[in-house]
């Protein structure tokens, strides 16, 4: 057996995940510890870099000096990141002030969401505390959380749900933490991270980000309350304060508590399990200076021909399929893309294929319907989704049909015409049908292949 690397004195091939997995493994090994010495890593050249990397794949508008992108690979990042490495190692390090930027939230255009836009080096910054300070609080993280953590995602919150509702647990409280980025108040934030952090350099860093303020209409306002939606350090902030809520869950008592950031539900075996969880749920989020969504908050009981619940951005539902042989069949909880889901891929589709954009060729808006359609069905698949997928795509030739009679000013039957015979791949729109995957109960989500045999829809 060959020794690794760091065995036998190398330097590791990735030092940024080895520092990663040191602090994580001395953090789950002592959660009673509180790490001193953090702040030589946040301004290493390596973390900075990776930092920059994650800020650039992820893109993003500039901030309030109006630097983009562009503008710092054309100044130079090694540049850019030794001047910021000096200014944090020296201690003259300041965040600028974010942008605020107001845009409408999914579903309900007439509802704006509050985002702040950091400068580039901010979030470079940000993203640096974040590398840092992630692994020591993702070993604190309990099992019920799953929004913004590394290897998880939503479908593995998902499959909670679709297990405790075959456990017998379905009475459900599904409700949404009420300006849940905004709200939380900065000391008790900050407590709550002193739980594992005393290096006072770091912790410094972290008050002078969340102090920073928002510039709108050219004027900047200081909260003492929020953790600017927008930031990269911003969704760990949150879970580490929201990890309070976490731990003092009763399971046994209050039932099952599966939470995406500031979304969650409550899978219960009875109505007054449920109503006792609403309760409490009610009164620890009280305790830590928030509050349910009233709007979005409310007690759903899964039966046949029932209502439904909606969480992430799926509809759940309580259904029986039919048995082979007239029998009873088997009842379970079924999912597809929720309304709200819908309508938001139809007014995508409608964008993509716009008047405006008769100028382009059609294999470019094809092209762009298609690159929609991947990733809209990539996350939807993990469902009982086909109906839903078949509107869609039918929706999406019905826009194509309507911009290939516009471009030659013909009628939409010419259009339908043009897609459905005059092409042998119907302009090279993909296909849905043949992709989904039905979720079953104690069984994985992710598919990597059919090699069992597992029927697709």
């Amino acid at each position: 057996m060959s020794a690794s690397p760091t065995a036998a004195g190398r330097s590791p091939a990735d030092p940024v995940r080895a520092l990663q997995h040191a602090l994580y493994r001395t953090a789950k090994a002592d959660p009673g510890r509180r790490f001193h010495a953090l702040r030589d890593k946040v301004f290493r050249r390596d973390v900075l870099w990776r930092a920059w990397v994650a800020v650039h794949r992820n893109g993003g508008a500039p901030g309030i000096d109006h630097t983009t992108l562009a503008a710092v690979q054309e100044y130079g990042v090694t540049r850019l990141l030794d001047e910021v490495a000096v200014e944090l190692r020296e201690g003259r390090y300041r965040p600028l002030p974010t942008r605020r930027v107001l845009i409408p939230k999914p579903g309900n255009k007439a509802e704006l969401r509050p985002l702040s836009i950091p400068a580039v080096r901010d979030r470079i910054v940000q993203s640096a505390c974040k590398i840092v300070l992630e692994p020591i609080f993702e070993a604190d993280m309990l099992p019920c959380s799953f929004g913004f953590r590394p290897k998880r995602s939503p479908h593995d919150a998902l499959q909670v749900l679709v297990d405790e509702a075959w456990r017998g647990r379905r009475w459900v409280v599904e409700t949404d933490i009420a300006n849940c980025f905004s709200a939380i108040p900065h000391e008790k934030l900050m407590q709550a991270v002193e739980e594992r952090v005393c290096d006072q350099a770091v912790l410094k860093l972290l008050r002078a980000m969340l102090r920073s303020g928002v510039m709108s209409d050219g004027v900047v306002r200081r909260e003492v309350t929020g953790t600017p939606q927008g930031g990269p350090i911003s969704p760990l902030l949150c879970n580490v304060y929201l990890h309070r809520l976490d731990r003092a869950w009763d399971v046994r008592e209050h039932g099952v508590l599966v939470r995406f950031a500031d979304d969650a539900v409550v899978m219960c075996h009875s109505r007054r399990q449920v109503e006792a969880a609403l309760a409490r749920l009610t009164e620890l989020l009280s305790e830590l200076g928030l509050e349910p969504k009233a709007a979005k908050t409310r007690i759903t009981h899964l039966t046949e021909d029932g209502p439904g619940v909606d969480f992430l951005g799926f509809h759940h539902r309580w259904v029986r399929a039919e048995g082979r042989t007239g029998g009873k069949g088997v009842a379970f909880l079924a999912r597809w893309p929720a309304d709200k889901a819908m309508q938001r891929a139809r007014d995508r589709i409608r964008e993509l294929t716009d008047r405006r954009r008769m100028l382009l060729r059609v294999e470019v808006i094809v092209e762009d319907v298609n690159r929609f359609l991947r990733g809209w069905a990539g996350y939807f698949r993990y469902g009982n989704s086909a109906l839903r997928f078949e509107k869609i795509r039918s929706y999406a030739v019905m826009r194509l049909a309507g911009f290939v009679a516009k471009k030659h000013r013909r009628t939409r039957a010419f259009g339908r015409w043009v897609i459905a015979f005059a092409s042998d791949n119907q302009l090279g729109l993909i296909r849905l049908d043949g992709t989904v995957v039905a979720p079953r109960p104690f069984r994985a989500w992710r598919v990597v292949s059919n090699a069992g045999g597992e029927r697709r829809r």
